[in-house]
């Protein structure tokens, strides 16, 4: 039972968000059947998609964007009227400063009362993700007397609702495989949410629209959803590229904007070192001048839809990586990114993350090539280079030395102690402490995929704050013996076991269990 248990932590860990507490068997039927326990979620395509009460399209979100902006307006100009201080129209949990001076404490106190309030797992059909009224965030109340009704801010409750609507989904999961390589691949496609507030309410909607109806698809086609949403386009300022001999371009006197075409090659395709020179990066910057997105006035679509606006393309033909590209307007750029996908340096470097991130910091070469060869042969099937992930034998015979982000420590605590969250706001602050706000990196690089990038002093105290605050409110209702049951079994070390059996409480055996390498490394 030692060899299954410890393929079953893998299975678990290593794959997914680790074992679910309560009655859900995950550590069980992982041990039966390892690989096949991982694979099965690879066999239920739509599984990846999700669905929740009240989240909304690209373009609906970038109406009521913009509708939301008109209000504000309104309101403060009625402000202004009324001789009302300007802040007095700003929405409340708009003001700057709000919640930004929590202590470490207080934010893992707020995490741990969360969990222990939230309602149990009951290991049902996790289709139905959430409540209506779940996914609602608290509204600050209105002052006393005010010169106009506050809008209500419709872009701090969408990123809140989408941001409920994955932690859900990370939690109710049966393995979490799907889920894992979501977050790897939203992470690998970044936007950041601080862009603005475009950038902000669209941030779920990128990650629903773009990533996840791809993530066992093909990637060029996920390259030309992720290029082509509104969100990437705004994020990296390509609606402001204007081709230098296009009609835009002479009328403005405004030229290129390189931002997108350089992150397209250096971060999403072929890497650095991956062949490219700067001058293929300015060829591709005027080969996708003119893809953007409509604005409030909807003069060249649906506001917030993706458009081609002729009038901002560059002109003629050009040449990138040694390819001649004739000037058909949308199709050259689409063209342009099919030829990218399927280049030798692309496959290299997605499989060198794709390894990095499920196995080790230090990418075995020989696996590193065996995706390679997979991306290469399946023409980008990604469902095939997951699956070769999981056939290979050095994915299992690796020690669990990754550290987990502060994403997954949260959603796997959560998982653990068989709590599914009905507010993100815990979450939320917690991730913002720990340095990985939701879908908000420092940069297009996204956020790092190193152990030592999450093993800093101040991490780790700050994960060792909430494992405490959890095992004070949880710790006289859970045997935290049988947690370890639950995550581990006979997988967990003789050590994990003992510094348990000796804790002084159940509060303290609790919190020493999450700071576990059971529970900390996958």
């Amino acid at each position: 039972m030692a060899r299954d248990s410890q393929a079953a932590l893998v299975a678990l860990n290593r794959f997914g968000f680790g074992a679910r507490g309560g009655a859900s068997g995950d550590l069980i039927n992982a041990a039966s059947d390892p690989r096949g326990f991982v694979k099965a979620e690879l066999a239920r395509p739509n599984g990846v998609l999700l669905e929740a009460p009240g989240l909304q399209s690209t373009p609906q979100l970038g109406q009521a964007v913009f509708a939301y902006q008109d209000q504000v307006k309104q309101a403060r100009e009625a402000a202004a009227k009324a001789g009302a201080p300007a802040e007095a129209a700003t929405p409340a949990d708009q003001k700057p400063g709000l919640r930004r001076n929590l202590s470490l404490n207080a934010v893992a106190t707020e995490i741990a009362g969360q969990m222990a309030e939230a309602k149990p797992i009951d290991n049902k059909p996790t289709d139905n993700m959430a409540r209506p009224d779940a996914m609602q965030p608290n509204v600050a109340a209105p002052p006393a007397a005010k010169p106009a009704p506050q809008p209500l801010n419709v872009i701090q409750k969408t990123f809140r609702a989408e941001a409920l609507a994955r932690l859900q989904r990370a939690t109710l999961v049966e393995c979490g495989f799907t889920e894992r390589l979501v977050v790897f691949w939203s992470n690998h496609f970044c936007i950041s949410a601080s862009k603005g507030e475009l950038a902000r309410i669209w941030a779920g909607a990128f990650e629903r629209e773009a990533i996840r109806p791809h993530v066992l698809g093909r990637f060029a086609d996920m390259l030309k959803a992720v290029e082509q949403h509104p969100a990437m386009l705004f994020f990296l300022d390509n609606q402001q590229s204007l081709g230098p001999e296009s009609r835009a371009g002479q009328n403005r006197k405004r030229g290129l904007n390189e931002n997108l075409a350089r992150e397209i090659m250096e971060l999403h395709t072929l890497g650095v070192g991956g062949g490219y020179t700067q001058e293929d990066v300015t060829s591709l910057a005027r080969i996708i001048t003119g893809w953007t997105f409509a604005g409030r006035q909807g003069q060249l679509g649906t506001p917030g839809s993706f458009v081609f606006n002729t009038n901002a393309h560059q002109p003629g033909p050009q040449t990138l990586l040694g390819k001649t590209y004739e000037a058909t307007g949308l199709a050259q750029g689409e063209a342009a990114l099919a030829d990218i996908a399927r280049h030798p340096s692309t496959a290299n470097f997605v499989a060198v993350k794709f390894v990095r991130h499920f196995v080790a910091d230090d990418p075995p070469p020989a696996l590193v090539a065996r995706l390679r060869d997979v991306f290469v042969k399946t023409d980008g099937d990604l469902r095939a280079m997951a699956t070769a992930l999981v056939d290979s034998d050095e994915a299992w015979k690796a020690p669990l030395t990754k550290m987990r982000s502060p994403y997954d420590f949260l959603v796997a605590s959560g998982r653990l102690l068989a709590r599914v969250p009905e507010d993100p706001g815990a979450y939320l602050n917690g991730l913002n402490l720990l340095g990985q706000p939701m879908w908000a990196p420092a940069g297009p690089n996204g956020f790092p995929d190193t152990a030592a990038a999450w093993a800093a002093p101040e991490g780790i105290k700050l994960r060792l704050d909430i494992a405490a605050q959890l095992g004070a409110r949880l710790g006289n209702s859970i045997d935290p013996l049988d947690l370890l049951e639950f995550a581990a079994a006979d997988a967990a070390s003789i050590e994990t076991r003992r510094t348990i059996e000796r804790a002084e409480s159940r509060q303290q055996a609790l919190a020493l269990l999450l700071m576990s390498p059971e529970m900390q490394r996958r």
